[in-house]
């Protein structure tokens, strides 16, 4: 019996092993009874990445909500994340079902369930859709009901997403700076989105990898600096001032500065920060994970505004964004969202408002992460992760839970478990260490305010953890 666990994105499986057309009938079958427990006559909202058999996947989603009396609309082609999002707050839908696995390989799909206020599911609704999940399978549930196809409706939902992204970039600043730009969509599907809305906006980019490709040339669909080799060269023979890539769903970002330097999430988070205060002049706080920078902290007592604090998962500041309560959400994993947008991590919108404050303050990314370090100090992080036997696995999580008050010679001054165990130490760096849920894989973060320092904490990860 396959085990459909949700983690903080949904379920993801490799294709024809755990996720199947029965697996994905099951899941479905489960969150239309979870739906129909809390409205008479619900409608979802039904959409897939550029992944093999996606649509067919969908397509079958739909088929199955129909038979529960659920209106299923059907996306008619791929289509991102946080359109998807922005789908379900527009037209108050009863949540979503999306065929992805974001930026996972080409032999994963998933499926992702978002609630009516356009958000991923949080783990006590998760929780509720596993149980049922289980007593279908004990019961040996079948798919046996007729799908009803009246209530199945193709949709397009680009067009109002695009339109709502043009009021919230100001697209005239990047035209009047005369950027250089290129896109690169990593076969996944921000393509038709991201160099759409360029082309409407007269903004001229270079794009690549748009076409569809299942196995995405070989590579991750990740916007990580070594999935953007091909980026950096058009880049360089070019003479491009910005590279923009977005993930295989396009709800992560990744950013190359003129001649094809890698800038980090975690950089550009703060970065947008501070750009937002300074440009816009907005009031609120600001949220990142446990796992992302404190630059990110510095910036917002540079500007007096709160910080807030999550477990790793973007869910957890999507509540905050739909609160009002802060101006940028963001994690170190390249998402982010901001205020009066989607409680999603959106990469298209994040690769848009990058171009915008290079444009506006006419500086590299690099030289404005300079001025920033200038004024707040400089910070450093990596995170490790460590495929682990899963005895040692075992003895790391008894050791993450016990009370650790020294670290290699370093005195703990807090001990934080909102998700894992982060140490703080009196200079302001820290480590934090979080074991999958899924697999036997810790993943060690740490930062510092040096570069000698981060690469001596990321050893002393290594070995605390290796050693258990």
């Amino acid at each position: 019996m396959t085990k459909i666990k949700f983690g903080t994105s949904g379920w993801r499986a490799i294709i024809a092993d755990e996720f199947t057309f029965s697996n994905v009938r099951l899941a479905t079958e489960a969150i239309g009874r979870y739906i129909k427990r809390r409205t008479s006559s619900p409608t979802l909202l039904v959409g897939y990445d550029t992944r093999f058999a996606s649509e067919d996947f969908g397509r079958e989603v739909a088929r199955v909500l129909s038979s529960q009396s659920i209106r299923a609309r059907l996306c008619s082609q791929a289509v991102p994340t946080p359109a998807v999002a922005f789908t379900i707050m527009r037209e108050k839908l009863d949540g979503a079902i999306n065929i992805t696995a974001s930026h996972n390989p080409g032999e994963y799909n998933g499926l992702k369930f978002s609630t009516p206020d356009g958000a991923p599911a949080l783990p006590e609704v998760t929780s509720e859709i596993e149980n049922d999940i289980v007593q279908l399978q004990e019961s040996n549930w079948e798919f046996t009901a007729r799908p009803n196809d009246h209530l199945i409706e193709k949709v397009d939902i680009g067009p109002a997403y695009l339109r709502d992204l043009a009021t919230k970039v100001d697209f005239k600043k990047i035209r009047d700076a005369n950027l250089k730009i290129a896109y690169d969509a990593l076969h996944g599907s921000g393509a038709g989105y991201l160099d759409a809305i360029l082309r409407q906006e007269n903004i001229p980019a270079m794009v690549l990898h748009t076409n569809r490709d299942v196995y995405f040339g070989g590579h991750h669909p990740e916007p990580a600096e070594e999935q953007l080799g091909e980026l950096k060269t058009v880049m360089n023979n070019n003479s491009l001032q910005l590279g923009l890539a977005t993930d295989g769903d396009a709800d992560r970002f990744g950013v190359l500065d003129e001649g094809g330097e890698f800038l980090y999430p975690n950089e550009l988070i703060a970065m947008l920060v501070d750009y937002l205060i300074e440009s816009r002049g907005w009031q609120g706080g600001v949220a990142r994970t446990v796992a992302t920078t404190h630059l990110i902290d510095r910036v917002a007592r540079l500007h007096g505004r709160e910080l807030l604090e999550t477990p790793v998962g973007f869910k957890y500041i999507g509540e905050y964004i739909k609160q009002g309560r802060i101006i940028l959400g963001g994690e170190e994993s390249a998402g982010l969202s901001i205020r009066g947008h989607v409680p999603e991590k959106d990469g298209i919108l994040a690769c848009l408002l990058i171009a915008e404050m290079v444009a506006s303050r006419r500086k590299s990314l690099s030289n404005q992460l300079k001025d920033l370090f200038s004024r707040v100090g400089e910070v450093y992080n990596r995170r490790l992760n460590l495929n682990l036997d899963p005895a040692i696995s075992a003895r790391v999580r008894q050791k993450i839970a016990s009370d650790v008050q020294e670290f290699h010679g370093r005195r703990v001054v807090e001990q934080n478990r909102i998700d894992g165990l982060k140490l703080l130490f009196g200079d302001g760096s820290w480590v934090l260490m979080r074991p999958s849920g899924t697999e036997p894989v810790v993943r060690f973060y740490a930062e510092s305010t040096s570069a000698a320092d981060l690469d001596q904490l990321l050893e002393y990860g290594r070995q605390w953890i290796t050693e258990a």
